[in-house]
Parts: structure tokens; sequence; C-alpha cells
């Protein structure tokens, strides 16, 4: 019994060490605390309005006929994309996305109504910054769905039906029912943030710990503590004081970034707190033994 609790005296004492060097550390503290803060606050407002709406467009209208005006028409009608420029080529649409003025260009060749008029595939050219895939999506998609309305309405008009449910059999013969699962918003933060999440945790837990044992080799004192460790503790109890220093320290931390921050972004959250810790803590385990390890390799703290 009294092995025990030496044992874990030992431990506790060993954790307080880990702690107080690391708070001791501004850069390490950075790295811990305020990078796991704010890190994830600015993903989350990054992403947060899930879909952008009236991404400005350049077109070049090379067919100058009824049938593209009527597709630029119902391009700039829908709530994603707004035609912001006419352009004489795709030269200057160029320019305008270089400046940043438009996100995309939407580009109707010169045979685009007579291919249509000699019952032949017409194409339409989409030419999206994917540098933003908010935008990309929202201009890929809008063209994908006017250009499925148009050929709704061709389909119509070449069948010759005579009520209305023909129509609709001939535009649609299939009909399919969308129904998002999980991603109910269809954008990009439900999409993408819990993964960032995640990865934010491992982030910091490497830079943390691998500049506060950089900073002890910089000084020269961790090979002469490690030694006095290893005489006064053992092995044993330096490693169960290390990893539970620091899962005590993640888990508070993975606790505001795994659920907090998505309920004040109010994305959407299915996790419970069995699940929770089902997976968080054989997670942050993980991450700290690799963490720890890889401090070995960290001489200076800028090699981190």
């Amino acid at each position: 019994m009294n092995k025990i609790r030496t044992f874990w005296e030992d431990t506790a004492k060993v954790w307080l060490h880990e702690m107080r060097d690391m708070f001791k550390d501004e850069g390490a503290l950075l790295f811990v605390i305020l990078l796991p803060l704010s890190y994830p606050l600015l993903y989350s407002w990054i992403y947060n309005n899930e879909v952008v709406r009236e991404v400005p467009v350049a077109i070049v209208d090379n067919s100058h006929s009824q049938t593209s005006r009527e597709f630029v028409r119902h391009v700039d009608a829908s709530s994603d994309v707004r035609v912001a420029a006419i352009c004489n080529n795709l030269e200057e649409a160029s320019r305008l996305v270089g400046q940043q003025e438009v996100y995309g260009i939407i580009l109707l060749p010169e045979d685009f109504d007579r291919r249509l008029g000699r019952m032949e595939q017409a194409h339409v050219s989409v030419y999206c910054n994917m540098g933003l895939m908010l935008t990309y999506k929202a201009i890929f998609q809008t063209c994908t769905a006017v250009a499925a309305d148009m050929n709704a309405h061709i389909q119509i008009a070449l069948s010759g039906n005579y009520t209305n449910r023909d129509d609709q059999i001939t535009a649609s013969p299939i009909n399919v029912a969308d129904v998002p699962i999980f991603n109910n918003t269809g954008g990009y933060g439900n999409f993408i943030l819990p993964g960032v999440l995640v990865l934010i945790i491992q982030q910091v837990m490497l830079l943390g710990i691998g500049i506060t044992y950089g900073t002890s080799y910089e000084k020269r004192r961790f090979g002469r503590l490690t030694d006095m460790y290893e005489r006064r503790f053992g092995l044993a109890r330096i490693m169960v004081g290390r990893t539970m220093g620091f899962l005590v320290l993640f888990l508070l931390i993975a606790t505001w970034v795994l659920l907090a921050v998505p309920r004040l972004f109010h994305f959407v959250q299915l996790l419970h707190a069995y699940d929770f810790a089902l997976f968080v803590l054989p997670y942050l385990l993980a991450c700290i033994f690799f963490s720890i390890t890889f401090s070995f390799f960290v001489r200076q703290r800028e090699n981190v």
C-alpha cells in the first residue's frame, strides 16, 4: 500500500514539475493556451456562413443570341451568383479575376445557339478561382442548375406532349429526392471543421510539448534533469507523471475545441459525453506519446 502511495506521490511531483516548466515558458504558453483558444474560433468564423451569396462573375458571351442571354439572365437571377461584368473576350475577364473584382468567368461560345438549333450538344465553359472553395461551389453549382433547367425546357419543347404530367416525365423520368444527412446545411463549415478541429489539438500538442523540451535542451539541463528523475523516481513514474499532466491539460483543451466551439457557431453536432470520452482519451494518449517521442529529436525551440 505504501509503495502504491509513494508511486502516485512521485508521479504527482513529476506532473507538477512538467506543468510548472510549461507555464513558465512564454512560447509554450502561447501554443498550449492561446493558440487552441483562438485558432478554432478563427477557422469556425471563416466557415460560419456555410455558403456564400452574390458571388461576382464575368460573362463572355460570344454567341450574342437570345438563348445565351437567357442563360445569363438565369445565372444573374440566382441567389448565389451575380453578373458583375460583361467582357468582350477571355483575356479581359481574366484581368478582372486577377484584380479580384470577380471570382469566376462564364464563357458562352460563338456556336452556342447554332448547335442547339441543329439539335447538337452545346457547351458552356466555367472558369473558377479554386483558391476559394466556397465561391467555386456557388458558381459551379449555379451554372449546373441553370443548364439542367434549360435542358428540361428544351426537352419539353421538342417532345410534343399534350399534358403537364407528360412534360414532367419527359424532363425528369427518374425523380431523385436529395436528403442531406449529418451535413444538412450542405456547407463547408460542417464538412471541414470536424476534421480541422481534431488536427488542431494534435498540432498544438506537438508544438507545446516540443517547444518545452526544446527549451530544456537549449538550456543544457534536460539531460541532467532526466538523470536526476530516473535516480529519484524511476522511468515509469516519469512517463506516467508527464502523460497524466499533459492528458488533464489537453482534455480541457479538447473539451473546448470539440464541444464548446461547434456549439458557439451552431455547427451540426451529434457527439455525446460517452462517445466523446471513447474517442478523445485514446486519441490524446496517442498524440501525447507521439509528441514526447518527437521531442527527443528537438534540440532547439525553432526546430518545432
